[in-house]
């Protein structure tokens, strides 16, 4: 039987505060309690909350042939227990069901795969130690931030332990193969991959509420039908996307929520498909063929490749400062100082910094609070310059100190931000911010 694999992506960021150039070396408070708080809370009454309590109800009607999986991002666990436990609880009473499997991921939701090896192993054991203190479960399977993969990061993955891992059915990379079907690594053929199903996903995820498209309005037995009508000989089909389009970024007024009340039960009851979690579909198939992928690829934008994070100078200026700095604050042995490295290590921050303006633009302008790339960046930066002074002042167990170049000024904050999208795209960034709906996204 032909199986559908459901993963879902929790992660909310903490965001920062509106941090000056006046503040550097005088406020150390980088993150914006109030918005985080705001925004979590917000997010868990619209998707969170009435999503689990469907999908629990699912569940348990269907009697355990119903099966779905998360990851959820260590910083996104850490604002549940702190701002909103009933989300965790019910995220509790999902995974005691067995019919849930929690993935394995960057703690952060960082970028750590891309630059160091040693600080994404830190973070991936500090997420699985999280999933299984919470949740009782050791995660089998595991998922990069924003499924990016490369040749070179599944044989890092696969030296952590997994054997399993999910990945984009990128088209640049499976050529005419179809991605429902169970492949391996290349270069690691004990590590299998699953692979999104990026139409069907999308689909539901960006296509669910838009009018002009010519399949509007998508019912679950249009949908189901559409599976049904897939290649026999294909073994599964990967339905990846964010939690939030359930009630977030679909709104409930487009019935998003009776769309995913009506899948499982169409599926179940008018097909012969089965629903698997990802462990359960990598121990069922083997794998039909290995996927050499020598530069990395993600699931973001029509690309789908890292240009949605580091695809301008800011991005690329932002992100070396950071993690140049690595070994310097690892010799400090001061724990607040390494969380709030973590925190800056969020792929969220480098996201606000886009400047694509095409096909992507408008996702990009509502998943970013910042009125231009050129904002986001300075303002990141000025969190950072605070922070590469502190952690050069911090004492250290021995002498690893970076240059002072490290430390980002201000002048060259400006003249890279100004270098890269000029005074033009800088307008039309404000014009088009403004003109946006103020309630329409949230995180």
């Amino acid at each position: 039987m032909k199986s559908i694999c459901l993963y879902f992506q929790v992660h909310q960021p903490y965001r920062l505060r509106t941090y000056r150039f006046f503040d550097i070396g005088k406020n150390h408070d980088y993150f914006d309690d109030y918005a985080n708080r705001f925004i979590l809370q917000q997010v868990a009454e619209k998707c969170y909350l009435p999503a689990n309590k469907i999908l629990l109800h699912l569940i348990n009607k269907f009697e355990r042939k119903f099966k779905v999986s998360f990851s959820i991002s260590g910083v996104a666990l850490e604002q549940f227990e702190k701002y909103a436990p009933e989300v965790l609880k019910s995220f509790q009473e999902l995974a005691k069901t067995g019919c849930v499997e929690f993935l394995a991921e960057t703690y952060a939701h960082s970028l750590a795969s891309l630059k160091s090896k040693k600080e994404f192993g830190e973070q991936v054991k500090m997420h699985s130690k999280k999933i299984e203190i919470l949740f009782g479960l050791k995660p089998k399977t595991f998922r990069n931030t924003e499924l990016i993969y490369s040749d070179e990061i599944g044989k890092m993955v696969y030296d952590l332990g997994y054997r399993t891992m999910l990945t984009e059915g990128a088209k640049h990379i499976l050529g005419w193969k179809s991605p429902n079907f169970l492949y391996c690594s290349a270069n690691t053929p004990k590590l299998k991959l699953l692979l999104k199903n990026f139409r069907l996903s999308d689909d539901i995820a960006f296509r669910f509420s838009e009018r002009r498209w010519n399949e509007w309005p998508l019912t679950a037995e249009k949908f189901v039908g559409w599976l049904k009508n897939t290649n026999p000989k294909e073994e599964v089909i990967n339905l990846f996307m964010d939690y939030e389009t359930f009630g977030e970024h679909q709104w409930a007024e487009t019935g998003i929520f009776e769309f995913l009340e009506a899948f499982p039960k169409t599926v179940l009851e008018q097909s012969k498909l089965q629903f698997k979690t990802p462990s359960e579909v990598s121990a069922a198939l083997q794998p039909i063929s290995g996927l050499h992928v020598p530069y990395p690829i993600s699931w973001a934008d029509e690309e789908r490749d890292l240009t949605a994070w580091l695809g301008n100078e800011l991005q690329d200026e932002a992100f070396e400062q950071l993690y140049r700095i690595e070994k310097e604050i690892k010799a400090c042995h001061d724990d607040g100082l390494l969380k709030q490295w973590r925190y800056l290590q969020a792929s969220d921050n480098f996201y606000y910094m886009c400047t694509k303006w095409f096909s992507d633009g408008e996702v990009h302008q509502y998943f970013n609070p910042y009125a231009t790339p050129y904002d986001a960046f300075i303002n990141y930066m000025n969190v950072l310059s605070d922070f590469l002074i502190r952690v050069e002042e911090a004492p250290k167990s021995k002498k690893t100190r970076t240059k002072k170049s490290t430390s980002a000024k201000p002048t060259t904050v400006k003249a890279v931000a100004t270098k890269t999208i000029g005074k033009g795209s800088a307008k039309k960034t404000n014009k088009t911010a403004k003109n946006r709906e103020t309630g329409k996204k949230s995180s």
